[in-house]
Formats: structure tokens, sequence, C-alpha cells
């Protein structure tokens, strides 16, 4: 099931005996992570007349559904994902239907909202870390695997971007909850095609001798993506306050964050374009850095569209620095735990994510924005530092191993 493409672009990863169909049926189901977040924000509210409890019933769907991502994912590496994705993409959209059910007319109890929120978040399938696996199963080439990667990224990046204007203009003709309804369908409908594809692998038999995912391997690019979570969340906050002690600046606010998705998407494209000769590690740290020390200059940005040029760049590093990130996770990754590597990586962006938004939350009002910036950016910065230190000790790690077993096989890892 592997492919060797002499002349990589985008159009020739498209062309992989049916990487088209399987593609285009993971990101229909991805979609439903893009539509599910403000659908859920508006029904909770309208049905509880409480922000604190929406803000809540979102904590915990957001907590199980990122914390628990690596357990579904080895689940995946274990059974093969046509055994192990239908039940879970099916559980988590029988969830959703009772959310929105819950959630249709104002009555139903919080905690019980609350619950049902929170066990759909436990069963959400990992799509996003099963395809970039796929990926790797279908390209043995490392720069059209790369570009493969960067494809898939700028294409989560338009999901979650073009998933909330979809629940809006749904909102605008009928209940919020429809939103929850449309999340359900798109993830099962998906699903379903994703799993017929012939371009997934057959059911295994058992985890076997199948090795699991190297931990020390992990470090660095586990590290870069909640570093990259915790800045984007945390500059998309300071942003926001930026621009509210400017006149109209808060008007301003999507195309600034616009401007970030942007140069997010142009630099994943041109990151899977380019030839690197740069190894994947120093890559990764070097992507980190550049996002920390241009988000912590931005504070110093005298005016909006300074700051939105600021953010076009910062973007630029965000796609390359993630796709490195799950690149070197599946070369760290034994050969049965690519989905587990891929959602250890995914896990880290989000967490950052979520992390990111509160410290930078608890620091507005306290410190003068230049500073917040600063330490928003640091945060890149010394997930760059953590990865060079990460990969140096595991290169001395590496040596002194190969020392040892002087004389070995050294084993090989199929591809």
């Amino acid at each position: 099931m592997s492919t060797h493409l002499s002349r990589p672009s985008y159009a020739a990863v498209l062309r992989v005996p049916h990487a088209r169909r399987a593609f285009t049926a993971a990101l229909t189901a991805r979609l439903s992570y893009g539509t599910v977040g403000l659908a859920a924000l508006l029904s909770v509210t309208g049905a509880t007349g409480s922000y604190a409890v929406s803000g809540a019933v979102l904590s915990l769907f957001g907590a199980t559904t990122v914390f628990l991502m690596p357990l579904r994912a080895s689940l995946i590496d274990r059974h093969g994902p046509r055994r192990a994705l239908l039940p879970m993409s099916a559980l988590y959209a029988a969830l959703l239907c009772a959310l929105a059910a819950l959630t249709w007319r104002p009555g139903a109890p919080a905690p019980l909202i609350a619950v049902c929120a929170a066990l759909a978040g436990a069963c959400a399938p990992p799509l996003g870390p099963t395809m970039r696996a796929l990926w790797s199963e279908l390209v043995t080439d490392r720069d059209v695997l790369r570009r493969a990667y960067s494809l898939d990224g700028v294409a989560e990046e338009l999901l979650f971007v073009s998933g909330p204007a979809l629940v809006g203009a749904l909102t605008a003709f009928t209940t919020p909850a429809a939103g929850i309804l449309l999340s359900a369908f798109l993830n099962a409908a998906g699903t379903c095609f994703f799993v017929t594809s012939p371009a997934l692998p057959g059911p295994r038999a058992g985890s076997g001798g199948r090795k699991p995912a190297a931990g020390r391997g992990l470090l660095p690019p586990v590290a870069v993506a909640l570093g990259v979570g915790l800045a984007l969340s945390g500059a998309e906050l300071l942003v926001t306050a930026f621009a509210t002690e400017r006149p109209h600046g808060t008007a301003l606010v999507p195309w600034i964050l616009g401007a970030l998705s942007a140069g997010s998407a142009l630099g994943g494209l041109v990151n899977g374009a380019v030839r690197w000769r740069t190894p994947a590690r120093t890559r990764l740290h070097r992507f980190a850095a550049a996002l920390g020390l241009v988000i912590a200059a931005a504070g110093f940005a005298p005016g909006l569209w300074t700051l939105t040029g600021a953010m076009a760049l910062a973007g630029a590093f965000v796609a390359p620095a993630l796709t490195t990130a799950y690149l070197l996770a599946d070369e760290a990754a034994g050969e049965g735990a690519r989905t587990q590597a891929g959602a250890w990586v995914n896990m880290g962006v989000n967490a950052g994510s979520s992390g990111g938004m509160v410290v930078a939350g608890l620091l507005i009002g306290r410190m003068p924005l230049e500073l917040c910036f600063a330490l928003t950016g640091g945060t890149a910065l010394m997930s760059a530092a953590t990865a060079v230190v990460a990969a140096a000790v595991g290169g001395r790690a590496a040596g002194t191993a190969g020392a040892a077993g002087a004389g070995a096989a050294a084993p090989c890892r199929s591809r």
C-alpha cells in the first residue's frame, strides 16, 4: 500500500491510489469538530440561560475529547481503524443526538447535559491522527509525506474556520441544537465512508509484538505542540485586549485573527512545497522559536495594521511547526503505534490551546500588554528549548545504545 512519487506536488499527493476518497471522507467527519463547539455553546446557553453552565459543559467536553485521545488512538492501533472507528463514531453521534434533544428546549437539568457532553467527548474518534497514520502507510517518500501532512494541516485549519460559519448560517433558520445534530451526522457519515475506503489496511489480528510509541522520541514534538498551542491561544486573547484599547479596534479583531489563520495556511503550503536540507529536528525548534519571537515582538506594534502583519507572520510558522511535529512523532512511533503518537501531538496542541487562554486572561490587567505578549511568546521559545535539550539527550542515549549493541543487526522498520 506504499507509493513513491518521483515528482511530488499537492496534486500528486491526491493522485495516490484511494487517497482522495479517504481524505475527503476524513475531512467530512472532522468538520464535525469545527461545528460542534459553537453549536453546543449556543444551544446549552439557550437551554440553561447561563453562560457559566455552558462554559463548564464545553470545558468537560473539551477535556474528555483531548485528554482521552491517546487512549482512543491506542485502540485504533491495536484493533485497526475499521474495527475501532465505527463504534466510537456511533457512540459519539448518538450522544450528540441526546445532547441536542436535551438542549432543544429550555428546562433540562444542567448536570445531565454536562454528563452527556462529557461522554460524547470521551467517544470522539481521533480521525486526524488516524488520517495522518494512513498517509504514512500510503506514502514512503518523506518529502511527499511532508507535503501530505502540510495539505492535511491546511485543510484542518480551513475546517475550523468554516465550521462556525456553517453553524451561524444554520442557526439563522432553526434552533442551535440543530447544529449539534449536523455535527453528529457529519461525523457518522464521514467515518462510514472513511472506514470503507480501500486505502485502509485490513483487520488486525491483535497487538502482538507491535512496539508502543517511543516516549523519549515523542518529547520534542509534543513539547513544541504544547508550546504552539499555549502561544496561539494566548495571542488571540491578547490581540482582543490590544484592539479594545484602540478606537474602533474591536471591529478589526476578526480580521487580525483571520490574518493569523491565513498566514498559517500559507506557511503550511510553502513548508510542504520546499525541499528542505535542514533536518526535521532542527526545523522543529526553529519554527517554534520564530513563532515565539514574532509574538513577543507583536506587543510593541504601534497600531492595529502593524499588529495584523505581525500576526500573519506569526501564523506562517504555526502550520510548519505542527506539521514537523507530526512527522517526527511518526518517526518516533513503533510500526503499530503511529495513530497514538499523532494523538499525543494533537493532545499537546489542544491542551496548550485550553491553558493559554486561561493564563493570558490572568495576566491581562495585571501586567503591561507588551510584557504579556513577551511571556506568551516565551512559551513557544521554552518549547523550542525543550525540544533542543530532549533531542540532544535522545541522541546521546541512542549513541550509547548503538555502541553497546555494536555487531548486532539493526532493527528494520518496514514502511
